[in-house]
């Protein structure tokens, strides 16, 4: 096939910005005429550095005949971006490359950008535009800020509510978005059903892709993308519920198994606003942000690099609830893998921010109950990991960190808790505060079993498992405030959201505070 001197330059704009290797597998079609609106799934912005955000947009053509055209060819689409919300004052615009290889998928990386400023953007292609989206740069490394907000959510099961969590989100005045994990969900729940996948499960690329389209197309997720940058990390539902690193609750094929994560994996790069893609199977998520001098942020993989399940199942390898279970005791047993473990460690002892906060997707406060034949642990979450959880907050306090924040999800519950070396242990120091940010929609425990959970950790302050929803936190250089927000299970589509609880913890005073 022959390429123009033009779509050989436009190729190798595209292969820049969206760092892929792979070849375009078509001819360029620079204008298409749509039949329908191929922006179907909305527009994202994530990644927010002092000079650079990363755009995103994936063309979803809706008409058999467009599907079938762009299947064969690649699309020239073009991007703009404002400092003005009337779209007048543009600061940048370029071209990108996208085909079917890649799902038509758009990634930007918008560069040369101001620290802390806002910005509009929006795409077109052929006679088709996309929505306009907004975006916001971090601030300068070295700026004095004052004030940092942003959202905290995860678990967001298709079938068992409504996005309504995303809407209150997008209204609100924030700096970005924090989604800790299970952005999609692979399996289904008929007993808590309130809309349909109208798919099985995903094992493929193309299923995969389609599940994540069926979520992008949800009008209030597309708002919260559309109002905030995003920041993100994943669990294990982006693959398949409780695998860990290259194991699956299947004992499938370890090789098999690979298989299924890269196709998970390169979906999932495909719909997120991320700048580097997937390499096969593997694919880096953890990250490191910084807000002025205020905050710093690290997002964490807890399942790529895990180690297996300690005492499984000898049919199938999930998280379950154990008691003795020698395995737990193992010094090597890790949740984030050796060499992420330390880039943590070596982040956290030299980061001279005010706030360090930590993006991971679940509990990290002790939660297991005391019964009389021992105590009984969930081997999916930190409790699995007991070691892997004293060398983190252990070296967190051997270096002298201070204000830092646990920020997570999973557990399909509210929860704020003190973090020490010890849990539960009242001579041992706060090293960390914890907020879990709830789910979504995702169902959780009912109030006997919190506070069964509650009464054997007196760390965990707070926890409800009865509602859903999410949190803000909001932090200046004295305290960081953390609003539980919350609605009844299932999420229904007039959900309104109340207050649940609220919380600070004070600059320089580890512990959580009732606000």
């Amino acid at each position: 096939m022959n390429f123009s001197r033009r779509e050989l330059n436009r190729a190798a704009l595209w292969l820049a910005l969206g760092n892929w290797a792979a070849p375009l597998r078509a001819e360029v079609l620079p204008a298409p005429r749509w039949s329908s609106n191929p922006f179907t799934l909305g527009v994202a912005s994530g990644q927010p550095r002092p000079d650079s955000v990363v755009l995103w947009t994936r063309l979803a053509p809706g008409g058999e005949e467009d599907a079938a055209r762009h299947a064969k060819t690649a699309c020239a689409v073009q991007y703009e971006i404002y400092s003005d919300a009337a779209l007048r004052r543009s600061v940048a615009r370029g071209e990108v490359v996208t085909d079917a290889s890649r799902a038509l998928s758009v990634h930007v990386h918008a560069r040369g950008l101001q620290p802390q400023r806002d910005y509009w953007y929006r795409f077109r292609c052929g006679n088709a535009t996309s929505p306009v989206g907004h975006t916001r740069t971090a601030p300068a490394p070295d700026a004095d800020v004052r004030r940092l907000r942003f959202a905290l959510a995860s678990c967001q099961h298709y079938e068992q509510g409504y996005f309504k969590s995303h809407r209150e989100i997008a209204g609100r005045e924030l700096d970005f978005v924090l989604f800790v994990g299970d952005y999609i969900y692979e399996g289904s729940s008929p007993a808590y059903e309130v809309r349909k996948h109208g798919t099985r499960t995903p094992y493929t690329l193309n299923a995969y892709r389609d599940r994540h389209a069926l979520y992008k197309g949800d009008a209030d997720l597309q708002a919260a993308h559309a109002a905030h940058p995003w920041i993100l990390t994943w669990d294990d539902h982006e693959v398949v519920n409780d695998y860990a690193g290259d194991r699956e609750p299947a004992r499938d094929d370890p090789e098999r198994f690979l298989r299924r994560r890269a196709a998970a994996y390169q979906a999932y790069f495909e719909h997120m606003p991320l700048l580097v893609p997937p390499q096969g199977s593997a694919m880096r998520i953890h990250d490191r942000y910084t807000w002025g001098r205020l905050a710093e942020l690290w997002t964490l993989d807890c399942r790529q690099y895990r180690s297996r399940h300690a005492c499984p199942d000898p049919e199938r390898d999930v998280g379950r609830t154990v008691i003795g279970c020698a395995d737990l005791a193992e010094p090597a047993r890790t949740m984030l893998g050796a060499e992420q473990e330390r880039w943590l460690a070596q982040g956290l002892a030299s980061s001279t921010r005010q706030w360090k906060l930590l993006g991971q997707s679940s509990q990290i406060s002790a939660t297991g109950i005391d019964t009389p034949e021992g105590r009984k642990v969930w081997t999916d979450g930190w409790d699995g990991y007991p070691e892997a959880r004293r060398r983190l907050l252990q070296g967190a306090h051997r270096a002298g960190v201070r204000n830092l924040v646990a920020l997570g999800g999973d557990v399909h519950r509210h929860a704020a808790a003190d973090l020490r070396v010890v849990p539960n242990d009242s001579a041992s120091p706060i090293v960390a505060t914890e907020f879990v940010g709830g789910s979504v929609t995702s169902k959780g425990a009912g109030m006997a079993a919190m506070a069964r959970m509650r009464r054997d950790n007196p760390d965990v302050a707070h926890a409800r498992g009865d509602q859903r929803g999410h949190a803000f936190i909001d932090i200046t250089p004295q305290q960081l405030q953390c609003e539980f927000r919350a609605t009844a299970h299932p999420v229904v589509a007039d959900a309104a959201f109340d207050t649940q609880a609220r919380f600070v913890v004070e600059a320089g005073h580890a512990g959580l505070q009732s606000a």
